[in-house]
């Protein structure tokens, strides 16, 4: 097999990656269109999507550097004059923000190491002044338009979710600042010598200046013509790693398809727009590529303690993450003071779009990545005291091998092991969210509250070879619940697709907070 180019795990240096001959998947097609047609931009994707890079392509793009785009889409199509532009970059990644005079202080000092770059020294002492001085000076130095570049700028609200009244109130005043700092980009002095402003994020922020004072930042989140700006596409995977997938079919002794088939269903399907496109999380494609190993490599990289404590605080019935509906207004807009989970699961990318109808958005896990690790991460929250939490992995063995007495006896010993002080109120729900939780987390195709024709399947569990239909009962008896499944003729859904069907019935006894009966017909 010949040399593969080198993969650029967590590099997001395009001059890094092409000095280096590193693998690139070209989006250049969308950088110029942005380039070309506007000036003011917002784009909000999930952690470790590429937002980063996308900076990085930009601020390459803007101060010349052609010799980096040698062979690629804008290079080889387009006639772009390679003129070069003074760049402010700020990356909030790189600045402090754990108290909102330290993020003042970081954010002069990055502006002071933007000034030295070319030369200039800033006189003026505030935040505000200061950023407005160090744009017409690099105007007035260079005679050129300036461009401004701004990766992650709500890290410093974000990274303080979650946690408690203080560090909320910290996140408040860093918006504030954030607030005031990003309105010097409308001033009337200020907005003649800008050729280009691109922020980045994992959120949109309400009350924040750039989406209000500064109306004129075209926000691309959810624009049908940059849908696949970031991401892979199917056709991106197919195409630019032929040779990685061969290699990863030979150490499997598999086809390509198997692998293609893999890498879709663990790290695909992410849409961000009413075009239906899906794409994959770049992140994870390419450690899976590199390592041969189909494993939870986006969630390894940072735990959602915010939402995880949101989704508990506001006592959310976790198995309607699988069909939440609601309209665009909902969950494109985050409020400190009233906390959406549905806005904060979209933008956070535990969840993405599913399917629009009229003005209505489906949404639900983008793939078995995500959904696999944030469900056993919500188990180990929701289970807290348990000595044993890895038990529930082999829920997915015994049901695949049709061993009911073995899986029953697991989730006997699991909810036997839950401490009553961590949950008072033991109804029907909170038994079906943990049933719920230990069974998706185990890694098998569970689906809750699947929709038929005559009503609600409680969980349904597929393999290629079989189906579970589950129905939960509390304090009754787990013939009612088969007497359910049958009454409401749930198989029918199921029976065109030649696969083994079973019902299984489970009641729930609250006194002793445990299965009590449970029932199985084939």
């Amino acid at each position: 097999m010949k040399n593969l180019q080198n993969l650029p795990i967590g590099n997001s240096s395009f001059e890094v990656i092409r000095q280096n001959n590193l693998l690139y998947v070209d989006k250049t097609r969308h950088i110029f269109k942005l380039a070309d047609e506007g000036m003011y931009y917002f784009l909000s994707r999930p952690r470790r999507f590429g937002k980063s890079l996308t900076i990085s392509v930009l601020k390459c793009l803007f101060q010349g550097k052609k010799e980096l785009f040698k062979g690629l889409w804008i290079a080889e199509n387009t006639d772009w004059e390679w003129k070069e532009h003074p760049v402010i970059l700020i990356d909030f990644n790189e600045i402090s923000h754990n108290t909102s005079e330290n993020l003042e202080k970081g954010l002069i000092y990055n502006l002071n190491d933007t000034a030295a770059c070319y030369n200039i020294n800033l006189e003026k002492s505030l935040l505000k002044e200061r950023f407005k001085e160090l744009i017409l000076s690099l105007y007035q130095k260079t005679g050129m338009t300036v461009v401004i570049l701004v990766d992650e700028y709500d890290c410093p609200i974000i990274s303080h979710l979650g946690k408690d009244s203080k560090a909320l109130e910290t996140a408040k005043q860093n918006r504030d600042i954030l607030k005031h700092f990003f309105g010097t980009i409308k001033g009337g002095d200020v907005s003649n010598v800008i050729r280009f402003v691109f922020l980045t994020g994992v959120s949109k922020f309400s009350r924040v200046s750039i989406f209000s004072e500064l109306n004129n930042l075209y926000d691309l989140t959810m624009n049908r013509h940059y849908a696949e700006m970031l991401g892979y596409t199917q056709q991106e995977i197919e195409t630019c790693f032929t040779g990685y997938i061969e290699k990863f079919a030979q150490e499997y002794n598999q086809s390509p398809d198997y692998i293609i088939n893999q890498l879709k269903n663990y790290y695909n399907g992410y849409r961000f727009s009413e075009k239906d496109v899906r794409v994959y999380n770049p992140f994870s494609v390419l450690k899976s590529l590199h390592e041969q190993a189909f494993k939870n490599y986006w969630f390894e990289t940072g735990t959602p303690a915010f939402l995880v404590n949101l989704l508990k605080e506001k006592n959310w019935y976790l198995p309607k993450i699988e069909d939440i509906k609601a309209t665009e207004a909902v969950f494109s807009v985050y409020d400190l003071d009233d906390l959406k989970p549905e806005a904060l699961l979209f933008q956070t990318g535990y969840v993405t779009i599913k399917d629009i109808r009229s003005r209505l958005y489906s949404f639900g896990y983008p793939n078995q990545e995500v959904k696999t690790a944030f469900l056993e991460t919500l188990l180990h929250s929701f289970a807290k005291g348990v000595t044993d939490r890895s038990r529930f992995v082999f829920l997915a063995e015994y049901l695949f091998s049709e061993d009911m007495e073995k899986f029953i006896e697991t989730m006997q010993s699991i909810f036997a092991s839950i401490p009553y002080t961590i949950e008072s109120k033991r109804d029907e729900a909170y038994f079906h969210t943990i049933f719920y939780l230990m069974v998706c987390a185990s890694g098998v195709n569970a689906q809750s509250e699947v929709l038929t024709c005559d009503g609600r399947i409680d969980l349904a569990v597929e393999f290629p070879d079989k189906v579970y239909i589950i129905e939960f009962k509390c304090g009754q008896s787990a013939e009612k619940a088969l007497e359910q499944i049958k009454e409401n003729q749930y198989a029918q859904k199921y029976k065109s697709s030649g696969k083994k069907i079973f019902f299984m019935g489970i009641n729930f006894d609250m006194e002793k907070r445990n299965i009590s009966q449970w029932k199985l017909e084939k």
